[in-house]
């Protein structure tokens, strides 16, 4: 089975990375890879354990169904640039719409979250919000062209999103930090205690 953030990861590219700095108003292109990685993993591994209940996974699954085929894939230098036609941000605009899909899936927490990817990165907070928005489509995307081209259904989903958290934590001690920190007092609650957390201990944990 894929690993889902092995495959995101694979997608940002010089080039993406660099569109993606200027779109966030000439950041760092090294501060903007490291947080685009630890996105990646908190998005993923927050949507592990949403879809780690029934109700959750079949509300991931209808989701994906609706607005994510992964067609963002396909352009997205011109995703990253702005450059999508206007009729094409109208029909998709649950697709693209980040905000959206990070409140979904961060809950009223994702400030919380922005702070830490911020701090173990040393983009702006507003950057980090801005980047967070704008992949949060991506990681949907592919999760839905997993979906489509595998035909997973709820049980598939939670299974690829599991097993590509337990495989990279394997490789990359911040996972297990970011599977502690989405799930501090461990009642299955996301992001519950983060404020509590020592912040520039998990940033110095992640860096790279």
């Amino acid at each position: 089975m894929a690993n889902l953030i092995d495959l995101l990861e694979g997608q940002l590219s010089e080039g993406l990375v660099e569109q993606l700095a200027g779109q966030l108003g000439g950041a760092d292109k090294n501060q903007t890879a490291d947080a685009a990685s630890g996105i990646i993993s908190m998005i993923t591994s927050a949507l592990a354990k949403n879809a780690a209940t029934p109700e959750g996974a079949g509300a991931l699954a209808g989701a994906l169904d609706r607005d994510h085929d992964g067609s963002i894939l396909d352009d997205l230098m011109g995703y990253a640039t702005g450059n999508i036609p206007q009729q094409q941000q109208q029909t998709q605009s649950s697709m693209l719409n980040g905000t959206g899909i990070l409140k979904h899936i961060l809950g009223g927490k994702q400030a919380n979250a922005i702070e830490v990817i911020s701090k173990m990165s040393g983009l702006g907070g507003g950057q980090t919000g801005n980047l967070m928005a704008m992949l949060a489509p991506i990681v949907m995307g592919m999760l839905g062209k997993q979906k489509r081209e595998q035909n997973l259904d709820q049980g598939g989903l939670a299974d690829i999103l599991n097993q590509s958290v337990q495989s990279s934590t394997q490789k990359r001690k911040e996972l297990g930090m970011i599977g502690k920190f989405l799930d501090q007092d461990g009642d299955g609650s996301i992001m519950d205690d983060l404020a509590n957390m020592g912040m520039k201990a998990f940033g110095r944990f992640l860096r790279r």
